[in-house]
């Protein structure tokens, strides 16, 4: 080892093992004793050593590397908050497992056919897909390969078989609707996701579960993009249709922001006028609108740690039942409502 880096077999020699049981050590086998995984694991601390990435794969069948897998524009990936917090939280729960992030987007419709060979030709040990739109093929394509994959919210294919993580957004949609409601509000509108998205689709309906049939006309929704522009252009739109409105639910931050924006030209007082309401709480959206947003509030952090958890489980080789896991949200009260 003199002047270069350290061996498997410097290794073996340090902790007094042969060089199979060292390797068995270093990659985790059952294999081992735990005298002799103590006595190698102190022998790689000693003489500082990195095992040979590509040697492990070899031997483990393992890359070390999950694939992040988006479907959505570049700009709506910067701008908004969600997908980039998410990113961020997966990025740091692989890294303290000693795993790589692989983030893969959708720029051109071809880019689904390239994403799937990628996914095919055995370069990431399993995959996180996120809440594609109505039409994407790629989660008919990912479903086939023989990879472990967890969904994050609900595709728009057959769910039998799947791995699903997801929050309450039908039970979130009706929680801000309620909300409104108790604060005496009567012509409570609101501003969807969406239409080829499942969140939007089922936050609508918690508000139409809220509302009550006959409140839940077609008059009274508005669909926007999940941007404040979007948010905006809707807002103002049920202005003009429903100029009696005294209250409004916005499928999300962004959107509520763009709500505000528009009652404020049209010169309606928040809450005193008409009350807000938002979805994701996000630290960067919610609490800094004007007024600070009442938001249903749904963690990204703990969606991304069951997501993980559930697909290094898969990896390993658990028998994990296919089915979705629905986490709870909660209503965060601000100025705005």
């Amino acid at each position: 080892m003199p002047g270069g880096r350290p061996t498997l077999e410097d290794v073996a020699a340090r902790a007094g093992v042969s060089r199979a049981t060292a390797s068995r050590a270093i990659n985790d086998s059952p294999r081992v004793s735990p005298e002799a995984r103590r006595q190698v694991d102190a022998a790689v601390r000693e003489l500082g050593y990195v095992p040979n990435r590509a040697a492990r794969t070899l031997v483990t069948r393992r890359t070390g590397a999950i694939a992040l897998v988006l479907s959505e524009p570049e700009d709506k990936f910067f701008d908004d908050p969600f997908f980039a917090a998410t990113v961020r939280i997966v990025s740091q729960h692989l890294s303290a497992g000693d795993s790589q992030l692989v983030l893969l987007m959708v720029h051109r419709p071809d880019d689904h056919a390239r994403i799937a060979r990628y996914l095919a030709g055995g370069h990431v040990d399993g995959a996180l897909v996120l809440a594609p739109h109505r039409g994407d093929p790629l989660p008919a394509a990912v479903r086939d390969l023989p990879l472990p994959v967890v969904f994050g919210g609900r595709p728009w294919i057959s769910e039998r078989g799947l791995h699903l993580v997801d929050h309450d957004n039908v039970g979130g949609g009706r929680l801000a609707t309620e909300h409104l409601l108790s604060l005496g509000r009567r012509a409570v509108v609101t501003v969807t996701g969406p239409r080829d998205e499942h969140a939007g689709l089922e936050r609508l309906r918690g508000w139409r579960e809220a509302v009550g049939d006959g409140e839940a006309t077609a008059a009274r929704s508005e669909p926007g993009d999940f941007t404040e522009a979007g948010g905006e252009r809707a807002m103002a739109a049920l202005l003009a249709r429903v100029p009696e409105l005294d209250a409004v639910f916005a499928a999300n931050d962004l959107m509520a922001v763009g709500a505000l924006r528009a009652l404020r030209t049209a010169g309606r007082r928040v809450p005193a006028d008409v009350a807000v309401v938002g979805f994701d709480d996000h630290p960067a959206v919610a609490p800094h609108a004007d007024p600070p947003l009442t938001a249903i509030r749904q963690d990204p952090a703990l969606r991304t740690v069951h997501m993980v958890a559930l697909l290094h489980r898969l990896i390993a080789g658990d028998r994990v039942a296919p089915g979705r896991e629905v986490l709870p949200v909660e209503l965060v009260r601000r100025e705005s409502a």
